[in-house]
């Protein structure tokens, strides 16, 4: 038989482990700009992720926040095609239909303000994605 103290022990880590941490991480940079997303099969979409851009050793990448903490990060490429999947296994497509960049990956979907062909548009930080 295991020693009393050793059991409260690990039971007490076994607590700790599973705690709420007390600071409140923040779910993305200040200035993210909102998207709509489904996240899960078969979810509809809602304004529910955010979007960050960096540049990374001279690409543009985005940052797409889920509610939940998860993310996914993107490359934006020149070539006309939009966006590509920089971490994962999931394969990326891409639909365009007018103004909005459509990418699905694994069981997650994401909309995009896509900026076509010249097309000036201010509204989402992820726009130009298209472009």
């Amino acid at each position: 038989m295991k020693h009393p103290a050793y059991v409260l022990t690990m039971l007490c880590c076994t607590i700790a482990a599973c705690s709420q941490p007390d600071v409140e991480q923040p779910q993305a940079e200040e200035g993210a700009a909102m998207i709509d997303c489904a996240l899960g099969e078969g979810s509809q979409f809602g304004p529910d992720c955010l979007v960050e851009r960096e540049t990374v050793e001279g690409e543009n990448h985005l940052i797409v926040r889920h509610p939940d903490g998860g993310f996914r990060r993107f490359a934006q490429l020149d070539d006309g095609r939009g966006l590509v999947e920089l971490d994962g296994a999931d394969q990326l497509t891409r639909r365009l239909d007018g103004d909005v960049l459509e990418i699905s990956i694994g069981a997650d979907r994401y909309r995009f303000t896509a900026n076509v062909s010249g097309q000036d548009n201010q509204d989402s930080g992820a726009d130009d994605a298209a472009e």
